[in-house]
């Protein structure tokens, strides 16, 4: 791994994305760079010390002298946190997207983290809180634990997934319409395409269509307002909302079907998931898994949240 010093000259080090060098690699002429994006995955920004005693110059110095990765083009490693553009100046409070699981409707409960790993979840519920959805690859998986709050099939009394976004703080009334540039209209949902695919929030059996999936085969779903299924703009409430404190934008849902590849085989289990070394054990019976994200991206803010998934397969 190579490292940028940025302790004197400073250096610029771009690549392009898949898209960007697919478009490149046809030679006819068209490739034409119109977006790039920023990140500040490496920065430890606690590292910033307002109390420094050699005054206001040396309190990002640290921060400043801290070496960056040499860019490289693995999507699913790089640019995690991306820089976002506000066009308002005098914001005081960015938006934000936010996880749903506990407003009481039909959002999928989630497990905690502490259950995961105490190997304590109940086989008859789940825990909810913050922590991990658990996917099963198969219906012995399935009714072996029937506390999943995911069921990879389709069932329209099934849990979904929920997000909400807006302005999480209680400075500014949740009664307050979010402004038009910080509301939500139009979202990205990244999820890996080997293990699950996504569909609507009342599991039909009409699946989502796939926007694009890239050489490391994370699949990209767009949905706008227009997806009414998915995505709906939110009105002022009338109580104190649950998840974002303060005005809200808007919501999206969705749900996951597991893959036929995890259904009917061990092989990505072995591959991803450590096979043998890797099995985690419930109420004495063992379980393959592998650990997974679904990646939400507002495409008007960039605000975004990553929504961790444990996939599962009985033994």
């Amino acid at each position: 791994m190579a490292f940028l010093d940025n302790s004197g000259d400073i250096i610029l080090d771009a690549v392009l994305t898949d898209t960007g060098r697919m478009r490149l690699a046809k030679g006819d002429g068209t490739f034409k760079i119109v977006k790039f994006a920023l990140g500040d995955d490496e920065i430890n920004y606690g590292l910033f010390n307002k109390n420094d005693s050699r005054g206001s110059a040396y309190y990002d110095l640290d921060i400043m002298q801290t070496p960056v990765l040499e860019a490289f083009t693995n999507n699913t490693s790089l640019l995690k946190h991306k820089l976002i553009s506000m066009p308002q100046t005098n914001l005081l409070y960015l938006p934000v997207v936010k996880l749903d699981d506990q407003s009481g409707g039909n959002e999928a409960a989630v497990f905690s983290g502490s259950d995961i790993a105490s190997n304590t979840i109940a086989s008859t519920s789940g825990t909810p809180g913050t922590g991990v959805y658990l996917l099963p690859s198969d219906d012995s998986t399935l009714n072996t634990l029937k506390g999943f709050s995911i069921t990879g099939v389709l069932d329209s009394s099934k849990a979904f997934l929920k997000a909400v976004q807006g302005l999480d703080t209680t400075e500014i009334s949740y009664t307050r319409t979010i402004s038009s540039d910080l509301r939500e209209t139009q979202y990205i949902v990244q999820v890996d395409n080997r293990l699950a695919r996504v569909v609507k929030s009342d599991n039909s059996d009409n699946m989502a269509t796939v926007s694009y999936i890239d050489d490391d085969q994370i699949a990209s779903y767009y949905f706008s307002t227009q997806d009414s299924e998915y995505v709906h703009t939110l009105d002022p409430p009338s109580t104190q909302p649950d998840i974002v404190a303060g005005p809200q934008g808007s919501e999206v849902m969705f749900n996951l079907y597991r893959t036929e590849e995890i259904e009917t085989s061990n092989s990505l289990f072995e591959e991803l998931g450590g096979g043998d070394g890797s099995l985690m054990k419930i109420d004495s019976v063992e379980f393959y898994y592998i650990d997974t994200n679904i990646r939400i991206t507002g495409a008007t803010t960039g605000s975004s949240i990553d929504i961790p998934v444990r996939v599962m397969k009985k033994k």
